[in-house]
C-alpha cells in the first residue's frame, strides 16, 4: 500500500473538498511533502491522526442539512428541504431550530477551514432566500397582530432575525422587516406610533457589548412600556439576561410558546 496520498485522495478520504486540505497544508496543521512537480503528498499516518483528531469534517457535509446549505444550486432546492423538514417534524419553529444548528455546524466548519468564506456566505445566502418564501407561503388570519423585526444596532446578522419571522408567521403574526444596523431612535419611533404590538431584536454573538446593549435595552424597553409594545431580545449577544421591560430568549421554542399565548391573549384563540 502507497504510504503517502494525494491532495485529492486526502479531500475524498476527509469529505471535504481539495481547496480544504491545501488550507490545512498551508496553515502546517497538517504537514506535507512536494514532488519534484511540486504536487503536495500526505502521509497516510499523518491524514489518519489529523482526522482523529480534529473530527471527521466530511461527516458533517454528509448531514442533509449542510449539503442542502453547501450543494443547493437551484434555489427551490434549499427551499424543497425545508418543505420536506417541515412535513417530517409537524411544525415550522422545529424546522428554524434544525436550521439554526445548522448554521451552527456550517460556522465551524468555515471556521476550521473545511469551507471556504464564499461557500459559506453562499450558503446563508441561499438559506436568508429560502427561509423568505417559505415564510411568506404561511397563511396568516385577518387582523393578525404586527411584529417588527430588526438586528441590534450595529449588527448585520439577518439569518438569525429569519429564523425568528419564521416561528412569528407560524404563531400568527404578520411581520415587518426593519433588517440589520436599524437605528435605536429609529425603532423607538416607529414603536410610539402604534403600528406594531411586537418588537423583536436580534443580536448575534459579534455584537458583544454589554453595555451598548444594556442601553439599547433600556431604551427600547421605555418606549416599549410607554406605548403597550411587547419586547422580545433574542439571539447569543450580550443582553441583559433580565431586561427592565420585555423578555430575553436565547431559543426558538420558547418564543414559539410565547408568540402563541400572546397572540391568543390579544385576539383570542386562533380557529380550529
Amino acid at each position: 500500500m502507497n504510504d503517502f496520498v494525494s491532495t485529492r485522495e486526502v479531500a475524498r478520504i476527509a469529505g471535504v473538498g481539495p481547496s480544504a486540505v491545501k488550507r490545512w497544508a498551508d496553515s502546517g496543521q497538517l504537514r506535507c511533502a512536494r514532488t519534484a512537480g511540486g504536487h503536495r503528498r500526505f502521509a497516510r499516518a499523518e491524514v489518519e491522526e489529523f482526522l482523529r483528531r480534529h473530527g471527521d469534517a466530511g461527516r458533517a457535509r454528509r448531514d442533509p442539512w449542510i449539503e442542502g446549505l453547501l450543494g443547493a444550486r437551484d434555489p427551490l432546492g434549499l427551499e424543497a428541504l425545508l418543505l420536506a423538514e417541515r412535513a417530517r417534524r409537524g411544525a415550522w419553529h422545529r424546522v428554524a431550530e434544525a436550521a439554526g444548528t445548522a448554521l451552527a455546524t456550517l460556522g465551524t466548519l468555515w471556521r476550521d477551514g473545511d469551507v471556504s468564506v464564499v461557500e459559506e456566505h453562499l450558503a446563508s445566502e441561499r438559506l436568508a432566500r429560502a427561509l423568505a418564501r417559505v415564510g411568506e407561503s404561511i397563511p396568516l388570519d385577518g387582523g393578525a397582530p404586527w411584529a417588527l423585526l430588526a438586528c441590534a444596532e450595529g449588527d448585520d446578522h439577518t439569518l438569525g432575525l429569519a429564523l425568528v419571522e419564521l416561528v412569528l408567521r407560524e404563531a400568527g403574526w404578520a411581520t415587518l422587516w426593519a433588517g440589520r444596523r436599524t437605528p435605536t431612535a429609529e425603532l423607538t419611533s416607529m414603536v410610539k406610533r402604534g403600528e406594531v404590538q411586537l418588537l423583536a431584536v436580534s443580536a448575534s454573538e459579534a455584537s458583544a457589548d454589554a453595555v451598548g446593549l444594556r442601553r439599547e435595552a433600556e431604551e427600547l424597553g421605555r418606549a416599549c412600556r410607554v406605548a403597550g409594545v411587547r419586547l422580545v431580545l433574542g439571539g447569543n449577544g450580550a443582553w441583559p439576561d433580565r431586561p427592565r421591560h420585555g423578555l430575553r430568549l436565547r431559543a426558538l421554542e420558547p418564543l414559539h410558546r410565547w408568540a402563541v399565548a400572546e397572540r391568543e391573549r390579544l385576539l383570542g384563540p386562533r380557529p380550529a
